[in-house]
């Protein structure tokens, strides 16, 4: 363990602390690493998988989830400066026969649309394959792929399919598969050797496993599902070490240059991709903006940039804070907790001198509500939202795919109270002690929307980052 760290921080009672999370939460291992003023610290705790005990080290490979579409945000950046794309041109320029259902969203839709997830194309891209075409045929796949909402209305989280088509327009620029533009455009030049975007370039000696829980009293149990599909590759298939993602977050505070001087992209690319951004319509989970490939969020005041992932059994944190020159991330094959990040990362700040993580806001108890204008189906395919109105209050049932509920021992339909804290967001308290409490934006009040027969009606859901329209 290297510290570096210039102002005193507590390591050891840090990592007593998250020992004693760890078993409260059922998370079997956290790597963490500081980076503050350019100097690093990084430790882990707990065991890599809970059948062998092999212990976490920070050397030990996590899956990075949905922090990879910051790396390849990077790589598309680096095209941008190359002048070999335009973030405002159509994809169509870049890929000629692109083509969705809708004729505006085909012949308009931007790069720009697809890095700050306002598409709103369904994920509705088949079965690609593990084949090295595999972007190429999630291209060709959505030809019929629906509206989730028109072209730049609102935010929808893409998990696979946005980045999947930034991905073939970096294949196509540099006529090489995307894993190959990732290790030739940024893992090499960086010199990380831990990082990479394929299961079979992985150190099997050094990796994580994922685990799942059911119950406090079963336990972590080792995931089912060793991998997320290989279409979801630019979207959330890199691993890395806290060191190599530290590398990336110093790419982000130092204007674009690696930390062996190496130059990734231009400040001017890195300042385009924290400053254009758009609203998020729930707001207070992860951030109120979404930037090229970064959630900006708003910590009292002060602007924090942040990309997180999850797969089937491992969760990834990076905060940047450039008003400070520090970046923390975390890397687990457990969770993801919101509250556990929160206690862990407010530790580490607090011991840092810098802004710490702002609370959840207070539910508003006197506010008036036009229930009707609430209730309704919110769905879309493997998601599907009830929000419905009992006794002057509102609820929304969450339903669950029967096979997945089976598997995690939960029932199929799962009813949360919803708190005001405006006329369009909502805490949902949890309704088990393996839930935190989670946000709800229900936004977008239309005249005569589906399913509602009086007055103006919301037309979306939004939670943890994804939008689900009103279907009746």
């Amino acid at each position: 363990m290297r510290i570096d760290i210039p102002r005193i921080i507590d390591i050891p009672r840090i990592q007593s602390r998250v020992v004693e999370l760890l078993a409260e939460y059922g998370i079997p291992s956290a790597a963490i690493g500081i980076l503050h003023g350019g100097q690093l610290a990084e430790f882990a705790v707990g065991v890599k998988n809970v059948e062998t005990r092999e212990p976490a080290t920070p050397d030990t490979v996590y899956q990075c989830g949905s922090m990879t579409k910051t790396w390849t945000a990077l790589a598309f950046m680096q095209l941008v400066d190359e002048g070999k794309v335009d973030l405002d041109e159509p994809v169509r320029t870049y890929l000629p026969g692109f083509t969705v259902a809708d004729p505006e969203a085909s012949a308009k839709v931007t790069p720009r649309h697809l890095l700050c997830h306002t598409s709103g194309i369904e994920e509705a891209f088949g079965d690609p394959g593990e084949d090295d075409d595999v972007y190429e045929r999630m291209v060709e796949n959505i030809a019929d792929a629906p509206q989730v909402f028109p072209l730049g209305h609102t935010h929808g989280y893409s998990a696979a399919l946005g980045y999947g088509i930034l991905a073939r327009i970096l294949e196509v620029q540099d006529g090489k598969l995307w894993d190959d533009v990732m290790r030739d455009r940024l893992f090499d030049p960086m010199d990380l050797t831990s990082t990479s975007s394929r299961p079979e370039q992985e150190d099997e000696t050094r990796v994580a496993t994922g685990h799942l829980i059911r119950s406090l009293e079963e336990g972590p149990i080792v995931t089912p599902v060793d991998h997320l599909p290989r279409a979801f590759g630019p979207g959330g298939n890199i691993t890395s070490t806290v060191r190599e993602v530290l590398a990336m977050a110093h790419v982000l505070l130092d204007e674009g240059t690696a930390p062996n001087g190496q130059r990734i992209v231009s400040a001017e690319s890195l300042r385009e991709m924290t400053r254009s951004r758009v609203p998020v319509p729930d707001p207070y989970m992860f951030g109120p903006e979404w930037a090229l490939g970064l959630i900006a969020c708003d910590w009292n005041g002060e602007t924090v940039y942040a990309t997180d992932g999850s797969t089937i059994g491992q969760n990834a944190r990076l905060r940047l804070l450039p008003d400070s020159n520090t970046a923390i991330t975390m890397l687990t094959n457990g969770g993801p907790r919101e509250s556990f990040y929160r206690q862990v990362f407010n530790e580490i700040l607090t011991g840092l001198g810098t802004v710490t993580i702002p609370d959840m806001p207070a539910p508003h108890p006197t506010l008036k509500l036009d229930l009707p204008r609430y209730e309704g189906v919110y769905e879309r395919p493997g998601a599907r939202y009830e929000v419905s109105a009992d006794g002057g209050k509102l609820h929304l049932t969450l339903v669950l795919d029967p096979m997945q509920a089976e598997f995690l021992q939960k029932p199929d339909r799962v009813t949360y109270e919803l708190l005001p804290v405006s006329e369009t967001h909502f805490l949902m308290p949890p309704v088990d002690a393996l839930e935190d409490t989670q946000t709800v934006a229900i936004y977008d009040f239309t005249h005569g929307a589906a399913g509602c027969a009086a007055g103006y009606a919301a037309r979306y859901l939004h939670t943890n980052c994804r939008v689900h329209p009103r279907r009746a």
